[in-house]
């Protein structure tokens, strides 16, 4: 088999099983409310398998690299939340949307173009997340309508996630490490939730699913962290492992929390 015919056949491989993660746990996003819904959407399962097949084509230094470069990019998704989340209760999803990802843009922009270290990375997310997480307070409770979907809601959901895997792989060894760290925290799940959920539930409910991923977020971003760490220190492989397990166990600590403040209100 020529080694054309095998990195297509295994890009296609990659592209399947990504969009195969992003469309289950956005399904159970919707069928869980905007709480369950934001902890299983802030979960990595678009940069999870980004990183993954990076890590099977790059050294560690690649992925403690792009984790440097993921980790300001993680306070700019926060950004994009809140933008979606106060335009979405006057405007469509279009403009909403198109906005939240205009500012997402932008500041990637500018994040391309500083030198980061990790010091400065763990301080723009506690920028952003102390200003942000207040803002989005007001905005969490929502009645999430009864759904009724569309033939082409899943494969919508596929072929978002499964571009960015494509563009990510194929790009990574041309654009190196830093874009491609940037690529992988692109937003896709948050994006399709705006884009599918918005026009048949309405604005405010699905702004309250992107407002209860604040913590879930946050998390995310401590994961980056340790995967920079990490991964130099004990291989890509490990690195990777701690960083779900790190995701996984804040988003349950997250929501057994949840559960205990509604069983003190009751």
């Amino acid at each position: 088999m020529s080694p054309d015919l095998t990195f297509l056949l295994m890009l296609a491989v990659r592209m399947a099983v990504a969009a195969g993660f992003v469309v289950s746990a956005s399904v159970i996003a919707e069928r869980s409310g905007p709480a369950i819904g934001a902890l299983v959407a802030t979960l990595p399962i678009s940069a999870g398998p980004s990183y993954v097949f990076l890590a099977l084509d790059h050294d560690a230094a690649f992925i403690a690299q792009g984790a440097l470069a993921s980790l300001p990019i993680n306070a700019a998704t926060i950004v994009l939340s809140l933008t979606y989340v106060v335009l979405a209760q006057r405007h469509g999803a279009l403009v909403s949307c198109g906005a939240a990802v205009a500012v997402w843009l932008a500041l990637a922009v500018i994040i391309r173009s500083v030198p980061w270290t990790l010091a400065g990375g763990v301080i723009a997310n506690i920028i952003a997340y102390a200003i942000c997480i207040p803002l989005l307070r007001r905005f969490r409770h929502a009645k999430m309508p009864l759904i009724t979907r569309r033939w082409y809601d899943l494969p919508l959901r596929a072929s978002l996630v499964a571009t960015l895997v494509a563009t990510v792989v194929t790009l990574s060894g041309w654009v190196g490490p830093t874009i491609s760290g940037m690529l992988a925290l692109f937003p896709v799940v948050f994006t399709s939730m705006m884009l599918i959920l918005h026009p048949r539930i309405g604005g405010k409910a699905t702004a309250a699913v992107l407002a209860n991923s604040a913590w879930g977020l946050l998390g995310l971003g401590v994961a980056i962290a340790v995967l920079h760490v990490t991964a130099l220190r004990f291989g890509s492989a490990i690195g990777l492992s701690l960083a779900l397990m790190i995701c996984v166990s804040w988003n349950l600590a997250l929501w057994w929390n949840g559960r205990r403040r509604l069983a003190q209100v009751k």
